[in-house]
């Protein structure tokens, strides 16, 4: 697999999706949610991914239709729940799902009484309330725009961030189309897409872009939408937009010009965010930093036909082993026992004397000194804000048990304040998801101690 060297966008737009790939979607997930949808349980391999399921099926039959129904059913039956929070669209700096997002899956025929077509869609809270980043999957009707969507503050289908035309993305019976649509052949033999058709000078950083494949992925959406005019908007960034024209030249050659009129653009069809930029999985293997048996199963064995899992699952060290402490020029072992981070090499005896004269504003050992640095300022204290800044508080305690122990008293200090926080976050989340709150921030559950990020967030991470 060809290399080449990375400019400084595209350095900060690989070690972000990096960072993404190895907290947000955990393996440990991934098996659970497979194991349930292969056993034909739709609805517990939803539960294993976090994924909230707002519609009855029955319910569903009886108001609109079993047809309906039925094809409903069948699309979440191949849902691969944990393919779709791999392909979410997500926001920097943290790589969180992008919040207040109402993106649609599948559209159906419209009933008789229904203004347009049904939409199965999937959303994600606002980001006050985006504690264990959940995703919720419900029916949208056009004539009936706010019905089930609760406190969300954008029940429609977003225009932009679209799977409906990309089943590829969640779909098991379709995942076999993603070498293809990403073009994955051309990409990992280290061909760059054709960046120079865009006009000079509108895009700062043109790397990234799947120039190669908007054409074809602008005649699908034109088709799907049945627009006559054969234009679209490709919307790079809040403020750059490009239009392409596909008019009656051949589809490999399109016409790309820059900021189209706002009247006319907001007429024409937008580019879905997931075909316009290379996939992020393509961009990390070209560039070295993810192997295969890192990528969600489904997506390796579809981007690299030829490969073969290595069988092993990723997940925190819990061999307890004892660690070496410089201590009064002597090497002295710490380790869990009992469930709890002690010393190895102390007396009991000596160890609670220590501890007195600490309280008496002692100096303590520096076995006692790196335990207690162990409680308050972990080394591993960014991947666990990680984990939990992605729902994956399993794993964040189970890397704290590995440090600390599964019996540990924690003491101040900030380990204890971020997951203190992951708690008050949770019940935010609750609120919102009951209907208790309004479109803010609670006061009585609002986290001083997380990072503020914007509902909108100005510099977002695109695909």
């Amino acid at each position: 697999m060809l290399m080449h060297p990375l400019t400084a966008n595209e350095n900060f737009r690989l070690l972000f999706w990096s960072r993404v790939r190895e907290f947000a979607v955990p393996p440990s997930m991934i098996e659970s949610a497979t194991t349930r949808r292969t056993a034909g349980d739709w609805a517990g391999a939803c539960a294993a991914a976090r994924v909230d399921v707002d519609l009855n099926l029955r319910a569903v039959g009886h108001a609109r239709g079993r047809r309906l129904a039925a094809q409903v059913r069948a699309d979440l039956r191949q849902l691969a729940p944990d393919l779709l929070r791999w392909h979410f669209p997500r926001i920097g700096p943290d790589g969180l799902l992008r919040p207040g997002l109402t993106v649609s899956l599948a559209r159906y025929p419209p009933p008789a009484d229904s203004g347009g077509p049904i939409h199965l869609v999937a959303r994600t809270p606002p980001a006050w309330a985006d504690a264990g980043q959940r995703i919720s999957l419900a029916l949208w009707d056009p004539s009936q725009p706010k019905a089930g969507a609760g406190l969300h503050p954008h029940p429609r289908p977003d225009r932009r961030f679209r799977l409906d035309l990309h089943r590829h993305l969640w779909d098991v019976r379709r995942v076999g189309e993603l070498g293809e649509r990403s073009g994955a052949g051309r990409w990992l033999t280290g061909s760059d897409p054709p960046v120079d058709a865009i006009p000079p000078g509108v895009v700062a950083e043109p790397s990234g872009l799947a120039v190669d494949r908007w054409a074809a992925e602008a005649a699908l959406l034109l088709r799907a939408e049945g627009s006559a005019d054969g234009v679209v908007t490709v919307r790079l960034t809040t403020r750059c937009r490009l239009a392409l024209d596909l008019g009656t030249q051949d589809v490999s050659t399109p016409r790309i010009t820059e900021s189209p009129p706002r009247g006319c653009s907001r007429a024409w069809p937008v580019l879905p965010d997931a075909a316009t930029r290379v996939l992020p999985d393509l961009e990390l293997l070209r560039a070295g930093l993810i192997d295969a048996d890192r990528l969600h199963p489904l997506v390796a064995s579809a981007l690299l036909p030829d490969h073969r899992p290595a069988g092993t699952t990723r997940s925190p060290d819990n061999s307890g082993n004892s660690r070496l402490v410089e201590c009064r020029g002597a090497r002295h072992r710490i380790g869990v026992v009992d469930g709890v981070l002690v010393p190895l090499d102390h007396h009991p005896d000596e160890i609670r004397r220590e501890e007195l004269l600490v309280a008496l504003g002692g100096t303590p050992l520096p076995c006692l000194q790196v335990i207690d640095g162990a409680h308050r300022h972990p080394e591993s204290l960014v991947d666990v804000r990680a984990r939990l800044d992605h729902g994956d508080t399993a794993g964040a305690l189970a890397a704290v048990e590995s440090l600390l122990g599964p019996d540990v008293l924690l003491r101040s200090g900030a380990l204890r304040d971020e997951l203190e926080a992951a708690m008050r976050r949770r019940v935010a989340h609750g609120l919102f998801r009951a209907g208790l709150v309004g479109l803010g921030p609670n006061p009585a559950v609002q986290d001083s101690h997380r990072r503020r990020v914007r509902a909108h967030p100005r510099y977002a991470t695109h695909r």
